[in-house]
């Protein structure tokens, strides 16, 4: 069975998962596209021989030819499009975050589980290799007892400001792929975080309200404790690193290179700079979430990331944002998890 699917946003993100779906799934076909800026939506049509665009996601989701649908566009609209591709019928991709605040995701969630259709959400880095073997050695117990956990995330570079305006903060942005990693990575719930940040990027970015440098710190439930560390600029290039250090040794998941060439010399031992950023970085989690996607539909078997999934990133993020506002510890049941 091919799956039809329509994608809304065609963005950044959108026109990736449009080169996923047209070049490297075979069960699966672009059959719309929607864009608010319906040059966007014209663009990505043409360039993927894609039968329909518009303006109007609405569209999409009402079109019988649609048969899933695919939601990347502005935060802001995830929630209200999940509510109406639900009472659709229509299985639902959806980038993260579901939405910025609790009460849209639930009402989204609500109407997710009374329409009974799937919905998954985009945390590709669960379809990482690297990352998926990094969670086999904790789950196989090759490491023993998990005791650390250590994420880096840096970015080469700062978002707009006008998109950090909106965006929901570095927490909630950038930093929901970690928390959502290392619960995935330990196989246990995050219970008490607590954060602390700072503007050590661009002084824009705190005129914006929100920061560019931030260390987390995390309790689990099975009595592990991870740190996270995020920067908005990493001079050398996506900086993407995971280890889990436990009672019967390590495991650690390193940076991608575009090769594996070690240039040794006279004058030093190098070689060259990681993958630049995540439309390279994780071209390979992008393809691998999406088949999931499509084989969970045509299946008829659960999502590999479901929307409690992507509610639970979100309460880590908001109790990381209560962490640094109010300098203390904060219980991730004080948010409503």
């Amino acid at each position: 069975m091919t799956l039809n699917i329509g994608l809304i946003g065609a963005g950044r993100i959108g026109v990736v998962h449009a080169a996923t779906i047209t070049q490297r799934i075979p069960s699966a076909r672009l059959v719309a596209v929607a864009d608010v800026n319906e040059a966007a939506a014209r663009a990505c049509a043409e360039r993927y021989n894609v039968p329909f665009f518009t303006a109007d996601p609405q569209a999409v989701i009402a079109r019988p030819d649609v048969h899933a649908v695919l939601i990347c566009s502005s935060t802001d609209t995830h929630a209200p499009l999940i509510e109406a591709a639900a009472q659709a019928g229509k299985p639902i991709f959806c980038e993260k975050p579901i939405a910025l605040d609790l009460a849209a995701i639930d009402r989204a969630l609500n109407a997710v589980a009374r329409a009974g259709v799937p919905l998954q959400i985009g945390f590709n880095r669960r379809f990482d290799p690297n990352f998926e073997r990094l969670r086999r050695a904790v789950a196989e117990g090759e490491i023993g007892e998990p005791h650390l956990l250590h994420i880096v995330s840096r970015d080469p570079a700062p978002p707009p400001i006008e998109y950090i305006k909106v965006s929901g903060g570095l927490f909630l942005d950038m930093a929901i792929h970690d928390f959502d990693m290392a619960r995935f990575l330990l196989g246990s719930e995050i219970e008490e975080v607590h954060a602390i940040g700072a503007v050590r990027v661009d002084p824009a970015i705190g005129a914006a309200g929100d920061i560019d440098t931030a260390v987390t710190l995390l309790r689990f439930a099975n009595g592990a404790i991870g740190t996270i560390d995020n920067s908005r600029r990493a001079v050398y290039g996506y900086d993407q690193r995971a280890e889990v250090f436990g009672s019967k040794g390590m495991a650690q998941a390193l940076n991608n290179f575009p090769n594996q060439v070690i240039l040794s010399t006279a004058d030093a031992v190098r070689r060259d700079l990681p993958l630049h950023f995540f439309m390279q970085r994780y071209i390979e989690s992008y393809q691998r979430e999406i088949e999931a996607f499509v084989q969970a539909v045509t299946q008829g078997t659960p999502p590999p990331v479901s929307g409690e999934d992507g509610r639970i990133a979100v309460v880590i993020g908001l109790a990381a944002q209560r962490s640094l506002r109010e300098g203390r510890p904060v219980r991730v049941q004080e948010i409503g998890a």
